[in-house]
């Protein structure tokens, strides 16, 4: 099994206009005569790799506790986009897609209303992107609302740079924090490895 880590590092990913930037502090250091290392740090929910719940857009929608984890991990899709996806663009690719569709286009493909509400209505379970969000700076209402009100999460600020496009098992499985819209996520890509079947090893362990 080949793991692709597809997570951006917390601390040096540069943060969404508007939102406060995740920061640490060292409490405790052994090199300063303290019996042990201790930090704490402050972020976002929405930093760096993470999911969005409804409750981002929906007001009294799920929150990201209320997910089971198995809608965080199965078999996905990763599509090479560019620029403004749009509803027309997803349903020509939709029936060669897994559920879990994630879109590769280096931080510069954005999702319309119109291809939001494809996606839901084709019964996308996860949408995620190597951009810090599904939609476009400026437009994120509408793309946000289609797929959060139908239930989809988006797992947002991905890094797809050494994945080529093609299916992979996604894990994705986010913080375990109570009554948040959001929180960080680890993200991975599951590779099978070619492996030779039982039944050709046998042969050669009766040469």
């Amino acid at each position: 099994m080949k793991i692709i880590d597809i997570s951006r590092e917390l601390f040096t990913t540069p943060v969404y206009p508007g939102d406060p930037a995740p920061s640490f502090e060292r409490l405790r250091r052994i090199d300063h005569g303290d019996g042990c290392n201790l930090s704490a740090f402050y972020t976002g929910s929405h930093s760096a790799t993470h999911l969005d719940a409804p409750l981002h857009f929906v007001d009294g929608g799920a929150t990201i506790d209320q997910f089971p984890l198995e809608r965080f991990y199965g078999l996905c899709t990763v599509v090479q986009a560019q620029g403004i996806v749009t509803g027309a663009d997803i349903d020509r690719i939709a029936p060669r897609c897994r559920r879990m569709l994630l879109l590769k286009g280096n931080g510069q493909a954005f999702l319309s209303q119109s291809a939001a509400f494809a996606l839901a209505q084709e019964g996308f379970t996860l949408v995620g992107t190597d951009a810090q969000s599904v939609a476009a700076y400026g437009d994120e209402t509408a793309p946000h609302e289609e797929l959060l009100g139908a239930g989809v999460v988006l797992l947002e600020g991905l890094d797809l740079s050494r994945v080529e496009p093609g299916e992979y098992t996604l894990a994705a499985f986010p913080l375990y924090v109570k009554g948040l819209e959001a929180a960080l996520t680890r993200a991975v890509l599951l590779v099978e490895e070619e492996r030779r079947s039982l039944a050709s090893v046998l042969g050669e362990l009766a040469n």
